[in-house]
């Protein structure tokens, strides 16, 4: 029938081809079984990794590794264009951390290819929040999506069903991934799912515009601030949660506590680490 036709042609990929997995498209629409059944038959040839372009806790049950993060983009998307505050990301951490497995990777993202050719391209739908968003999706909890031609800061709508290069080009973006991929490989917790960290809330004094947080894996700490306003803001952080000493992302020397207020420019970010 058509799930063992299916079945045996993803088998053979894997088996033959040597292929490592497979993203696989609005996943939900088809029966969890049979995606289960699939993994398994899968893994019976060898170790795969499975996305699902989907956005439920169940798929992560027997069938999937990763899902779509869709709840994460379109809270970015509203801070962005000012139609919510950080109680958006907030939310959005909350509902994953109770309602998804720990092991559970959620691609967090900025563009997909659906996106870019029909709703807009990452510059027109975050503007001047975009560096910010980048970075909270490799510092933050989830697996990050680096959707074609981000890197080289295509600014231009793709076309879906027909030929359309790619402008590649160096880009400030290109530059910041880099470091950001380098920057998340060296800290434990960082990693994804249950080998990285969970993020802790980190109160601060403008709680609606700055989003702050730990995140701890043995001896590696790292403390995330985001400016997501318009505006520049100072804000202390009044208990000794994140106290201490720090390199941040540029590699300057940065002690914290409550007494030491920090200035963040609008749209902008400290990443820092011990």
């Amino acid at each position: 029938d058509l799930r063992e036709y299916m079945t045996k042609a993803m088998v053979y990929w894997v088996k033959e081809v040597g292929v490592d997995g497979y993203r696989c498209d609005v996943a939900g629409y088809v029966p969890l079984d049979f995606w289960e059944n699939v993994r398994a038959e899968l893994e019976a040839v060898k170790p795969v990794f499975m996305l699902a372009e989907f956005n439920h806790r169940d798929v992560h049950r027997a069938a999937f590794d990763a899902s779509y993060a869709w709840a994460w983009n379109n809270a970015m998307h509203d801070i962005a264009a000012g139609k919510a505050n950080t109680g958006a990301l907030y939310g959005y951490y909350s509902e994953n951390e109770s309602a998804f497995p720990a092991e559970a990777m959620r691609m967090t993202y900025v563009e997909n290819h659906d996106q870019n050719a029909w709703e807009g391209t990452s510059f027109e739908r975050f503007r001047d929040a975009l560096p910010g968003a980048l970075v909270l999706s490799f510092v933050g909890e989830g697996i990050p999506l680096v959707h074609n031609g981000v890197e080289a800061g295509n600014e231009k709508r793709l076309a879906f069903f027909e030929k359309d290069p790619i402008a590649w080009r160096q880009h400030p973006h290109g530059d910041l991934i880099k470091r950001l991929i380098a920057f998340r490989d060296a800290h434990p917790a960082l990693h994804n799912g249950e080998w990285g960290a969970r993020m802790v809330s980190v109160a601060n004094s403008a709680p609606q515009q700055v989003f702050s947080f730990l995140r701890d894996k043995g001896e590696d700490r790292v403390f995330v601030v985001m400016n997501f306003s318009a505006e520049p803001k100072t804000v202390t952080f009044p208990t000794a949660q994140a106290a201490g000493e720090y390199e941040d992302f540029d590699g300057r020397a940065v002690t914290i506590n409550p007494e030491t207020p920090m200035t963040i420019e609008p749209w902008g970010w400290r990443v820092m680490a011990r």
